[in-house]
């Protein structure tokens, strides 16, 4: 099995993340069959669109803490690189590679959405999302810095609705969601393919050079500095991981307790 099943026909890409024992966890190796794809994309000129989805009744449950169980609440030592900002940043450049794919890329959430899988969700230009789907950016309740996907939820957002979504940790239905502007469109699950088709018919309309152009363009109006900012969030987010809070906070989520800050 592989975790990232890439299937293509004619001009479209779907990208399924494959591994719906962890609900499609960010894993190591998934973000990196993830970028793998990204670059490929991006040299390829007979591709115009990219579909992302999820296997097995989840979209994705965001970051896999496996990597990093062992370093929870546990300080680096002093002058040492932390290797959990270099993990975290890692994910951090495979979201500026979906954003920055010259082919316009179509999420289909049919299911859960959470943390950093929201992120992935925040990267595409057009989301379509099923009666069931749920989309939450849960870190802070965990004690943990939304680090890398905070910029491109900002992106999507705008600042008002970017704070409701990322300092509160709410979830969202997928009415909710549309509401605040997470998602474009909600359908029923069996009419999710033909929402789809018809979005690429109407993208299909327009020149592919000038969709490209058009995506660089905007890429260029919002995302002055973003390098610097990714930079400062993975050394926010290892930072908090190494902390007590979310020592606590990732107990509590375990035992389904209240962690000890909660009012």
């Amino acid at each position: 099995m592989t975790l990232l099943d890439v299937v293509r026909e004619g001009a479209t890409e779907t990208w399924t993340l494959n591994d719906p024992a962890t609900r499609n966890a960010l894993s190591d190796a998934l973000v990196r069959d993830l970028q793998a794809a990204c670059e490929r994309a991006a040299q390829d000129s007979s591709l115009r669109f990219v579909v992302l989805a999820g296997a097995g009744g989840a979209f994705c449950a965001g970051g896999s803490l496996g990597g990093f169980a062992e370093a929870i609440g546990r300080a680096v030592p002093p002058g040492t690189p932390d290797p959990l900002a270099a993990m975290n940043r890692r994910f951090g450049a495979l979201l500026q590679s979906l954003c920055d794919l010259p082919q316009v890329m179509v999420a289909v959430v049919n299911g859960s959405a959470m943390g950093g899988g929201l992120g992935l969700v925040c990267c595409a230009d057009f989301v379509l999302a099923g009666y069931r789907a749920v989309l939450a950016a849960p870190e802070v309740t965990l004690g943990v810095v939304p680090a890398q996907i905070a910029p491109f939820v900002l992106r999507r957002l705008g600042d008002r609705a970017a704070r409701q979504c990322l300092l509160t940790g709410r979830k969202w239905t997928a009415w909710e969601a549309l509401q605040l502007g997470l998602v474009d469109e909600v359908h029923a699950a069996d009419e999710l393919p033909a929402a789809l088709q018809a979005v690429l018919a109407r993208l299909g309309q327009a020149g592919p050079r000038a969709l490209a152009a058009t995506k660089e363009l905007l890429a260029a109006s919002q995302g002055q500095g973003l390098p610097d900012v990714l930079d400062q969030a993975a050394i926010l987010f290892a930072g908090s991981l190494r902390g007590a809070e979310a020592a606590e906070g990732l107990r509590a989520f375990s035992s389904k307790a209240t962690p000890g800050w909660s009012l």
